[in-house]
């Protein structure tokens, strides 16, 4: 009888490493924030409903921290102020990346929904972040709020709805922001404001086919929108970057507005605000002055 041949046991195919899951994990980043944010499970695999979401805070977190570290070797502290935070992703990250090795520097996530502050408090709490404070309050009552700081130096917004966006762009006017950055979501006044006057519209300008249609009303009062944000802030002398934010297969609500204090001469911010007064009055907007002229 021939000797049976010999086979090697089957080999197990090695688990993927938690870096495998999570190309951009960092040494030292914290894997029981992680845990608890339910971006990974209790066994430390990723949580699939949660991949989308921490693929747009970490492309945030990239654009973010160089701002932070540059007002931080300016003036030796650094301020954040987060609206619109929900459930914190981004100032815990941003808290867990950069301020946890500091010795000074804030994060403040503002939020209204008071039962998502109680939970980010308490998170905060059980990590140590002693840094970070939270704030049930809405944008507009923020800016006198008893518990924040007057110096803020960065102040972002991700997917805030409809006018949320605008609240934080005039709460960063009125704190004299360093920067701004903003992640637009819901964009509704507008459009709302183009549909009630779109037969005037079309009578006085063949231009009004742009949204004469109800998709294309929505989607152009979204787009709108940001222009005359980016013009705002140009305005009040800020230079303004517009980029995606990740690839739309992630997000629809995708743009990125980066402004930057300090960068406009005195012509360019004249020109951006008759601009946005001109765009106001040419689509018949004049009812929204006040929210977008300073």
């Amino acid at each position: 009888m021939k000797n049976a041949e010999r086979r090697s046991p089957p080999q197990k195919t090695a688990p993927k490493s938690l870096q495998e899951h999570l190309p951009d994990l960092r040494p030292g980043q914290s894997i029981e924030l992680l845990k608890e944010l339910h971006i990974l499970t209790r066994e430390g695999k990723l949580n699939q409903d949660t991949r989308r979401k921490l693929k747009q805070v970490y492309h945030l977190v990239h654009f973010i921290e160089p701002l932070l570290a540059e007002v931080f070797k300016e003036r030796g502290d650094v301020t954040l102020a987060d609206h619109g935070a929900g459930k914190s992703y981004l100032g815990f990250i941003l808290y867990d990346l950069f301020f946890k090795a500091l010795t000074v520097g804030s994060v403040y996530g503002i939020e209204s929904r008071a039962e998502l502050v109680d939970s980010s408090r308490a998170l905060a709490q059980r990590l140590g972040f002693s840094r970070m404070a939270f704030l049930a309050t809405t944008v507009q009552q923020a800016l006198n709020h008893v518990d924040l700081t007057q110096q803020i130096d960065v102040v972002t917004a991700l997917h805030a709805c409809d006018t949320a966006t605008d609240d934080a762009i005039r709460f960063g006017l009125a704190k004299n922001a360093r920067f701004m950055v903003l992640v637009p979501c819901c964009q509704a006044e507008v459009a709302g404001v183009l549909r009630q006057n779109k037969a005037f519209s079309l009578a006085r300008t063949p231009l009004a086919e742009l949204w004469r249609h109800p998709l294309h009303t929505r989607e152009f009062g979204s787009q709108i929108t940001n222009v005359l944000r980016c013009l705002q802030l140009e305005a009040q002398g800020y230079s303004v970057t517009v980029t995606e934010l990740v690839g739309w297969e992630h997000s629809m609500k995708n743009e990125l507005i980066l402004a930057r204090r300090g960068e406009n001469p005195p012509a360019h911010r004249q020109r951006a605000g008759e601009r946005l007064e001109q765009i106001l009055d040419d689509l018949g907007l004049k009812s929204l002055r006040d929210r977008f002229l300073v």
